[in-house]
This record gives structure tokens, C-alpha cells and sequence, in this order.
């Protein structure tokens, strides 16, 4: 009988050491913080820094852990980078997407994977109850903000050349479609040349190149989808031996610090922001998730309007 209480005693003190080490395990697991992908499309310019800087800088502000990926211009990479995000089991993604259409497939795994993916300065042509959220700009009104300008400086006559962004991303298409919108309403506004640069400072200097190559001094205004591309114009139209933002006049869009330093230096004549700081609105959005609220689709993001002579007085507090 004593050997029996025994064994029953022993049996008893082992499950509750069981437990014991179960819930100290359990309570580990639930300290530990968050993991969360970062997908981003590429690093080839500053506005890309920004974002990926403020990022992360949020991720390490709120204690979690960020798996960062840059998918160097490939969707194939991109989409790689999100199926080991998936298969890794993290808490939640932050997707930046290359283009807008093909994401569908991978989006629905980390829905199935019970993990919220947010949009960050690009859109995708999917479904959209498999993201929680866009944040980004109003890329129609960044495009018809510069056409009205345009508009404005040449009093309605201007043969145009235009350096498109990347062939398919929605900032390229809806910039086209906004600056165009200004364009059709004036007869007197003329794009007489429009070729993708890539949003790449190299490739819109040699897009520029050819632009002048064509159609030299025909040229009134050159209308680049983001600053880097404005700034490879810039260096072409001083190797063609013209004086950019006088004798042909230059407008963009994103407000990177280069893009004000040109307009300081007399180079570019004004340009519409667009801001990569979407780190914090980001993690805001994956927080309400988690909590399980609704999120609008779309957190639209505030950006202004530049013009050359104020640029010398905001240079400084750009944080871009």
C-alpha cells in the first residue's frame, strides 16, 4: 500500500513539473517580440534609402524583430523573399511591390497563413481583402500637380519630354495618367518624346541623352516621374551645352534632398513630393491588425508642393 502511495505520489509531482515547465515555456514564447518581413523592392536610390531607413528605425523603436529583403529590382526575388517570410512564420509583413499585378498567388498564402501583409508606396492590382492596407500617395495628384505647374510657367505652349518610372508600377502609370490629364485640357502643351528611365539616375541621363539627340533645342520642358532621373537629365542637358531650368525647364517628384539641392543650384525648376517615412504608419496598421480592427484600404499620405526659390530655406530639415 506505502509503495503504491508512493509511485501515485511521484506520478502526481511529475505532471505538475510537466506544467510547470509547459507554462514557463509558454510565458518565454509570449515575451518574445514580434517578426516581421520587410519586403523591398530595391535600393538603387535615395528615396528607396528613406523608406527602408525609417523602416527600420520603427521596427527597432517598437522592439520587434525586422527580416529585411531587398528583391534588387526582381519581382521573382520579391515574391521568393515573402514565400521564406511565410514558410519562417512571422508575425507580419511589410511589402513594398515592384509592379502591380502577379502578387495574387503569394498574398493568399500568407492570408491562408493567417499573416497581414501591408502595402508601402505601391498599389497591386489583387484582390483586397489579401492585404490589410496601402499607404502611399496620391500618385494621379502628384502627376496633375506638375502639369499644372507646367502650365503655369510656360503660359500654355511647351514642348514636353517626359522620363517615365518603371514600366508597370502604379507611381508610373497614374503620374503619366495625372500629368496628362492637364495636358489634354491644353492644346499648347505638346509631349513630343516619352521613354521609361527606370526611377534610375543613370538610365534617365542616357533616356535624356537620346531626347536631346533627337530633338535638341526643340525641347521646352522635361517632366521626370521621380528626382533621380531629373537629376541624370540635368547633367545631359549641361553636357548638350543648355542651361537646365532656363533654357529647358525641369519638373519632378519625390523631394529628395538631391532634388532640392538642384532646385538651390538653379537646375530644377519645382517638384511635387512623395514620402517614403511610412515606417510608423506601417507597423500602426500591422498593430491594428493583429488587434483585429478594420483598416481603411487607404492611408493616403500628405506630400506638398516645391517650388526653386523656397528651396534654399527647407534643404536643411529635409530628413531625405
Amino acid at each position: 500500500m506505502k509503495r503504491n502511495i508512493m509511485v501515485l505520489l511521484m506520478v502526481v509531482l511529475m505532471v505538475f513539473a510537466s506544467s510547470a515547465v509547459f507554462g514557463a515555456g509558454q510565458a518565454e514564447g509570449a515575451d518574445q517580440p514580434k517578426v516581421v518581413g520587410f519586403s523591398q523592392c530595391d535600393s538603387q536610390q535615395a528615396w528607396r534609402w528613406a523608406e527602408t531607413e525609417s523602416v527600420k528605425e520603427e521596427a527597432a523603436l517598437r522592439g520587434y524583430t525586422l527580416q529585411y529583403n531587398d528583391a534588387q529590382s526582381s519581382q521573382a526575388n520579391q515574391i521568393a523573399a515573402v514565400r521564406s517570410f511565410i514558410a519562417q512564420g512571422v508575425d507580419g509583413i511589410l511589402l513594398a511591390p515592384q509592379v502591380t499585378t502577379g502578387f495574387g498567388p503569394v498574398l493568399r498564402e500568407a492570408k491562408e497563413a493567417g499573416i497581414p501583409v501591408v502595402l508601402l508606396d505601391r498599389k497591386v492590382d489583387e484582390d483586397p481583402s489579401l492585404f490589410v492596407t496601402f499607404i502611399g500617395s496620391d500618385f494621379v495628384w502628384e502627376g496633375e500637380q506638375v502639369g499644372k505647374i507646367v502650365l503655369e510657367d510656360t503660359n500654355g505652349t511647351a514642348n514636353i519630354v517626359e522620363l517615365q518610372g518603371t514600366p508597370g508600377a502604379d507611381p508610373t502609370i497614374e503620374r503619366k495618367a495625372g500629368f496628362e490629364k492637364v495636358v489634354n485640357a491644353n492644346p499648347g502643351l505638346k509631349i513630343i518624346l516619352s521613354q521609361t528611365g527606370d526611377f534610375n539616375r543613370t538610365k534617365g541621363k542616357e533616356v535624356m541623352e537620346a531626347f536631346l539627340k533627337a530633338e535638341g533645342k526643340n525641347i521646352d520642358v522635361v517632366y521626370a516621374h521621380n528626382d533621380d532621373m531629373a537629376v541624370g537629365a540635368i547633367q545631359a542637358i549641361k553636357e548638350y551645352g543648355l542651361d537646365p531650368g532656363k533654357d529647358i525647364l525641369v519638373y519632378s517628384i519625390d523631394g529628395v534632398r538631391d532634388g532640392f539641392q538642384a532646385m538651390v543650384d538653379g537646375d530644377l525648376n519645382a517638384l511635387v513630393e512623395c514620402t517614403p517615412l511610412l515606417g510608423p504608419q506601417g507597423f500602426d496598421a500591422l498593430e491594428a491588425a493583429w488587434r483585429g480592427e478594420e483598416v481603411s484600404k487607404w492611408i493616403k499620405s500628405e506630400d506638398g508642393i516645391f517650388r526653386m526659390e523656397e528651396a534654399a530655406a527647407l534643404i536643411e530639415n529635409r530628413k531625405y
